[in-house]
């Protein structure tokens, strides 16, 4: 089952998400086969990163919560709020 991850960076971390963007993204490449879809969620200068949205295949919600839980940004207290919501893709068809 597909699960979206809405993550919301706390209000000036900016220092946080840069010092630990290496291995959130080494993270995600040890997870590449699952992820249907990862980036950044931007600003509205459209450059400014504050936030996550990732689409990422699971068995079920405690291990969407359990990969959520390991994530490096989560560990070095990036984010404010952290929503995970089964998903499903309806278009395009696949």
């Amino acid at each position: 089952m597909l699960f979206m991850f809405h993550c919301t960076d706390k209000a000036g971390a900016a220092e946080v998400r840069a010092t630990n963007r290496n291995a959130h993204l080494d993270y995600l490449e040890a997870h590449k086969d699952r992820i249907f879809a990862a980036g950044p969620l931007l600003g509205d200068d459209g450059a400014s990163m504050v936030g996550s949205l990732l689409v990422i295949e699971f068995a079920d919600m405690a291990e969407a919560r359990a990969f959520a839980d390991s994530d490096p940004y989560a560990k070095a207290g990036l984010f404010e709020k952290v929503e995970i919501r089964p998903w499903r893709r309806v278009f395009p068809k696949g």
